[in-house]
């Protein structure tokens, strides 16, 4: 199936191999695992970058199969969830450098049709989290508004 904004066909990667259990080369028991995460995440280090620090750095493989429980799911028992999802904020953060950029640049085209391929994740994907329950129902994507969201 064709992909919806590249005009490409997916394309064959490499994947995870299917593992069940947690190998025992792991150095850090759950315990560890779930306290170095709450510490990353209170560095500033956003959820994404913290399971790829802990498999370089700590030789942790997988955070589920380590502690059974996914990074989002240890920093909400801490109280540490952010109000909204990082992969919706991360989309308006680039729409609004990318309106920045049109406000100097009005000119230019191609940045504005990248804009509205932004806009239309954006809208679809808090669709999704308003329907999943992740964000209020009420809640609507405003650039004007949006700078007041990423404080």
């Amino acid at each position: 199936m064709a992909r919806m904004h590249s005009r490409k066909k997916g394309k064959a990667k490499s994947r995870k191999p299917y593992v069940t259990e947690v190998p025992e080369w792991t150095p850090l028991s759950a315990k560890e695992v779930e306290e170095l995460v709450v510490q990353l995440y209170r560095k500033g280090i956003p959820m994404a970058k913290v399971g790829m620090i802990l498999r370089d750095q700590y030789g942790v493989p997988n955070v589920k199969l380590v502690t059974g429980k996914k990074i989002s799911k240890i920093l909400e028992e801490a109280k540490l969830k952010p109000e909204f999802p990082e992969d919706l904020i991360n989309l308006i953060k680039r729409a609004m450098n990318l309106r920045n950029h049109l406000s100097e640049n009005k000119k230019d085209l191609s940045s504005m049709h990248g804009l509205k391929r932004i806009e239309s994740k954006i809208y679809r994907l808090s669709k999704y989290y308003r329907e999943s329950g992740r964000i209020p129902s009420d809640w609507k994507y405003d650039p004007n508004r949006a700078s007041v969201l990423l404080r």
